[in-house]
C-alpha cells in the first residue's frame, strides 16, 4: 500500500497508508483531527534495486545528452560459420 504525505496547517506534515484509489486531495490530521492537504514530495529511490537506479540514470543522462554514433560500427573478422550437418539442409529458410 502506498504512503502519502499530508500537511496540516497547525500541526505540521505526517504520512499516511491507504490504497491507490482513496488517494484523495485531503486527510484527517491524527493530533486534531482538522483537514490536511496532500504534499508531493520525492519517490522513495533509496529502495531501488541498484541495478535499477543506474539504468533510471542512464536512461535520464541520455535524454539530455544522447551518444552520438560518428561511424558504423566494424565487421567481425570471423566468416560465418557454415555447418555440414545434414538435418540443417531441412530446415526453413528466411
Amino acid at each position: 500500500m502506498p504512503t502519502y504525505g499530508y500537511e496540516c496547517r497547525p500541526c505540521g506534515a505526517f504520512d499516511e497508508m491507504r490504497p491507490m484509489a482513496d488517494a484523495t486531495a485531503t486527510a484527517a490530521c491524527p493530533q486534531c483531527g482538522g483537514v490536511a492537504r496532500r504534499i508531493f514530495g520525492s519517490p522513495g529511490l533509496r529502495t531501488l534495486n541498484p541495478d535499477v537506479r543506474r539504468a533510471l540514470d542512464a536512461s535520464a543522462k541520455s535524454a539530455e545528452q544522447p551518444a552520438v554514433v560518428s561511424s558504423v560500427p566494424g565487421r567481425s573478422r570471423r566468416p560465418t560459420p557454415v555447418t555440414r550437418d545434414p538435418r540443417h539442409a531441412r530446415l526453413p529458410r528466411p
